[in-house]
């Protein structure tokens, strides 16, 4: 078994050392953008449509719905504060891609995947289109990103990737000259497909776009059972979303919204519906961030088009510039706890951080002496598929999207304008694709899951020690249709 090369050019432990001092256990985005405060449900209400979660898919689906038909009475519940979760925490990728990749995509749906990269491109404009439209302060580059090769046997990969057009291969020399890292052998240039944003400022100032628009948005306001089919007193022809919120004083408030239609954007969290909580897993990613490189640094590693950078391995590195050049760096290590739990001790891994920490200095040792000044976490809703799936329940009155698996800070503008096509019986180009109509594979129970979600974790780990070459296992698992390849 060979070795990568963040194992060949392993950096001095004193400059791990040095960067991880004083490193704090905090969300840098969610600092750098103070948001609303919105207040909680302490009274029972009606909506046309409640929609369950304050994070990207929530937001776009109240305000989407806003601009579909503005006098709809939206009313948005979030359990805790707006973009607080992964909306607030992911790493600023805003990607064209619906399908997780085109590889993934082809294998997937290959009769339609052309049709889906077309519409994942216009998704994206949509995006574009409307913080420009609403002014949104979101820090919105569409830059493009660069994916490059650190092994020789990833070079090929990206070479057979490229169109000449906006997929443009790069040779070492031509790489180099985007941005300077002893790591890269080769680049594949996404000129169009992809766009950086502050993930937090993107949230907070949908929520703000939501609440120009009227949508009663309700914080701290966790929502405990949806109830149909006028039992327990339900209207029969609506949902009754009873919510677990407290008063001014500190008292629970069992406030109820009889609404006649709900959309859910839970995502990672368990599911309102237990027909789904089988579908996704909570995976956690980790995050550095450094502090803002000086002019000298920055000449240092070149990167003067501020594309999105990632890394073509299986267990693969994401990062980006900041507004104020900082580095945000992360992935490599995902990691499941035995029984899907998500808790926030979760959140703090030294290991992690730490491996972060030396990959970080292996890419760029000419960074040697910069601090990181945050690091944090966050769970992934990872579906077998690893793109996102959609659906309704009870009768149509409830429709959700989630399993984006990290790729949904543009997808679930999709998935919002999915759920309202579903949720208000709209036939579109959209409801009719296999990605809409059809489901994952649903994960197996205790203890089975974590065995195998772990055994995959090792497996792509081997490959990546392989030169690339899947083992048994992995390409059982492609040929059932549970294999990933980033």
């Amino acid at each position: 078994m060979g070795t990568t090369v963040f194992e060949r050019q392993r950096p001095n432990a004193v400059t791990v050392d040095h960067a991880l001092t004083g490193t704090r256990q905090a969300v840098f985005w969610l600092e750098d953008a103070p948001g609303d405060a919105y207040p909680s449900l302490t009274a029972s209400t009606t909506a046309d449509l409640v929609v369950v979660g304050g994070g990207y898919s929530g937001l776009w689906t109240a305000l989407l719905a806003k601009r579909r038909e503005p006098s709809t009475e939206v009313v948005l519940l979030e359990a805790k504060t707006i973009g607080w979760a992964a909306s607030g925490r992911n790493g600023g990728f805003a990607e064209s891609s619906l399908t997780h990749g085109e590889e993934n995509g082809r294998s997937r749906f290959s009769d339609e995947y052309d049709q889906l990269a077309r519409m994942g491109r216009e998704n994206l404009d949509a995006i574009e289109t409307i913080i420009h439209e609403l002014d949104l302060d979101a820090d919105w580059e569409r830059g493009g990103a660069i994916d490059v090769a650190i092994e020789p046997h990833q070079v090929e990969w990206l070479r057979e990737g490229a169109n000449g057009e906006d997929d443009v291969f790069l040779g070492e020399a031509e790489v180099q000259a985007s941005v300077h890292s002893p790591t890269y052998l080769a680049g594949l240039f996404h000129k169009r497909d992809s766009a950086l944003v502050h993930p937090a400022k993107l949230a907070r100032a949908l929520a703000r776009a939501c609440a120009d628009a009227g949508v009663r948005i309700f914080e701290h306001t966790p929502v405990t059972e949806l109830v149909t089919g006028g039992s327990r007193g339900s209207a029969g022809s609506g949902v009754d979303v009873h919510t677990a919120a407290r008063d001014l004083t500190g008292r629970p408030s069992a406030a109820v919204v009889r609404a006649k239609k709900v959309a859910l954007g839970t995502n990672v969290f368990p599911s309102l519906l237990k027909r789904n909580r089988l579908y996704t897993v909570p995976v956690y990613d980790y995050v550095l961030m450094t502090e803002p490189l000086t002019a000298e640094q920055l000449d240092a590693i070149g990167w003067q088009g501020r594309q999105g950078l990632g890394d073509s391995a299986n267990q693969f590195h994401y990062y980006r510039l900041s507004a104020d050049n900082r580095i945000l760096f992360g992935g490599y290590d995902a990691v499941y706890h035995y029984g899907g739990r998500v808790r926030e001790p979760y959140e703090q891994r030294e290991t992690t951080h730490r491996r972060l920490a030396e990959h970080f200095f292996t890419t760029f040792p000419q960074l040697d002496g910069l601090r990181f000044t945050h690091k944090w976490a966050g769970a992934i809703d990872t579906c077998s598929r690893f793109c996102a799936y959609f659906g309704t329940a009870r009768d149509g009155r409830i429709a959700y999207a989630t399993g984006f698996t990290g790729l949904g800070v543009a997808a679930t503008h999709f998935g919002a304008e999915v759920m309202l096509d579903l949720l208000y019986g709209v036939e579109t180009e959209r409801t009719s694709l296999k990605l809409v109509r059809s489901k994952p594979i649903p994960f197996p129970p205790e203890p089975v899951a974590s065995v195998g979600v772990n055994l995959m974790r090792w497996a792509l780990d081997r490959a990546d020690h392989n030169e690339g070459r899947r083992n048994l296992f992995l390409r059982t698992m492609d040929a059932v249709g549970l294999g990933f390849d980033s």
